[in-house]
């Protein structure tokens, strides 16, 4: 069965990026969908426009950055320490939100979707806001270049070098942390080097090290600079050696064509003839990421019905996903936080090193229910009444707040920064279905939302639509698929 340029097109737009915004719902029949894709390639060419949230954090502090690069944590007397890590916490909630409005707002969706994949591939988490900022950009930077260029600039990263506790890592006293996950999670997988390749190629980083401003140091008087056998190679192997090593390793471009079709194609099949033929092309092409895209969305295989509205939506691409199509003013908009951490995808805060696993995981039975309720939430200003999981990194030093904000109102309510105060602009959104007849309009408010086929109960939306005139119609009818099960999967 052929299907309609405009079902291929919105998968291609989830997948690709955020879901279309309102603005494009009028392109996605009119365009093919090579045509789109070429459209959001070269919307993503130009140089992203960096997060700069951590210059900020500065304010009101006796420090400047200059200073920073020069001290350690240590030697800042309590009072300082005390500011300086408020300041540091408010900054990462500050880079959360700057780049969720990137994620919303710019046109550059390839870019920030895939800057999405590898944030969860390079998992990291700080609280330096500093470090994190730095991480972030290199990533945005990167994610549509060389992943040899990512790899190496990544693995030089203040935030990577202290989240795997490579500032230990010194000549006679190796910590093969950093080496390992660099292996088991960034390039090869697991079961594709040995234990000695771990302890040979820790020896090589002895000395990456960061100082307390975010520059990379090599500090030379930690670094083994004796003779090393790494992945059957023997030398006096740098850190940047061992990286160009690994990657001279086809595993390492099958390892990475095969957690990019799991994530953009299809969450559920390892297709094995078609990762292998990406992975050949990835590697031939030296680890070109946008190359290796396009073998992947200009794929005849990619719009098979098997691949379309399979894929459940991580919180952070359903929330974003709800504003693209629906725009909004929050005049609350830490709120968008509280949700993450509700439905458990916080930006900065990955659960591991290994980052979140996906799929049914984002599902249970409180989370369903809870992302069901969202778009009501969005659209009645109601309380958020749900108590977020305690994780006082994950609060941003903010548990104690809320236990008291708690406390003082009582059991009746919540802080106000847990409500939602949302002005949705239904203007773009209202205009698409003004020539559809009212008895379609279900059907049509259904296909331009929804990927899955399965049937949403026309009368159960009815029964709870607003039908005292069109314009309510269409937006409570829009509410309530938003809040179906299959409103979940793109």
């Amino acid at each position: 069965m052929s299907l309609s340029d405009r079902i291929k097109n919105n998968h291609l737009l989830w997948r690709a990026g955020f879901g279309p915004a309102v603005e494009q719902l009028g392109d996605l029949s009119h365009f093919s969908s090579n045509e789109i894709y070429k459209a959001l390639v070269k919307a993503s060419k130009k140089s992203p426009e960096l997060l700069n949230e951590a210059q900020g954090t500065l304010d009101g502090l006796v420090l400047g950055v200059s200073d920073l690069g020069k001290m350690q944590l240590s030697e800042l007397n309590a009072d300082q320490r005390k500011a300086y890590q408020k300041k540091l916490r408010e900054g990462v909630r500050n880079l959360n939100l700057a780049w969720m409005r990137e994620m919303v707002n710019s046109s550059a969706q390839l870019r920030e979707k895939m800057s999405l994949f590898w944030h969860g591939h390079f998992a990291c988490r700080n609280l330096n806001v500093f470090y994190q900022q730095g991480l972030i950009n290199t990533i945005r930077e990167n994610a549509l270049g060389s992943f040899r260029d990512m790899l190496h600039e990544v693995s030089k990263s203040a935030a990577m070098l202290n989240f795997l506790n490579n500032q230990q890592n010194k000549k006679d006293h190796p910590n093969e942390n950093f080496a390992r996950e660099v292996m088991e999670l960034f390039t090869l997988g697991r079961g594709n080097y040995t234990e000695k390749d771990i302890k040979e190629s820790a020896r090589a980083f002895t000395g990456w090290t960061a100082n307390f401003g975010g520059d990379f140091v090599f500090r030379k008087g930690q670094h083994d600079f004796g003779s090393k056998t790494f992945l059957g190679k023997t030398g006096n192997f740098d850190g940047d050696e061992i990286l160009d090593i690994i990657l001279e390793q086809k595993q390492a471009a099958r390892f990475i064509s095969q957690k990019i079709y799991k994530y953009f194609v299809n969450e559920n099949s390892s297709d094995t003839e078609k990762t292998e033929w990406l992975a050949d092309r990835f590697y031939r092409n030296d680890y070109d990421i946008s190359k290796l895209m396009e073998d992947i969305f200009t794929s005849d295989w990619f719009y098979e019905e098997k691949n379309i509205g399979t894929r459940i939506k991580s919180p952070v691409e359903l929330l974003v996903g709800i504003q693209r199509m629906l725009p909004m003013e929050l005049e609350n908009e830490e709120v968008l936080i509280v949700l993450q951490r509700i439905l458990d995808q916080m930006l900065f805060y990955p659960p591991n090193v290994a980052g979140w696993p996906g799929g049914r995981t984002w599902i249970d039975s409180s989370t369903l229910m809870m992302r069901m309720r969202i778009p009501q939430l969005i659209n009645d200003s109601d309380e958020l009444n749900v108590k977020p999981k305690s994780d006082d990194d994950v609060m941003m030093g903010r548990k104690d707040a809320d236990v008291a904000a708690e406390k003082k109102k009582g059991m009746k309510g919540v802080p106000k920064r847990q409500q939602i105060y949302a002005t949705i602009d239904w203007n773009a959104y209202l205009k698409n279905f003004e020539k559809i007849s009212r008895e379609d309009l279900i059907g049509e408010i259904s296909k331009t939302l929804l990927q899955s086929k399965s049937e949403t109960g026309n009368d159960t939306i009815r029964k709870y639509a607003d039908e005292s005139s069109r314009e309510s119609f269409i937006k409570t009818a829009t509410i309530q698929i938003m809040s179906t099960p299959e409103y979940q999967l793109c």
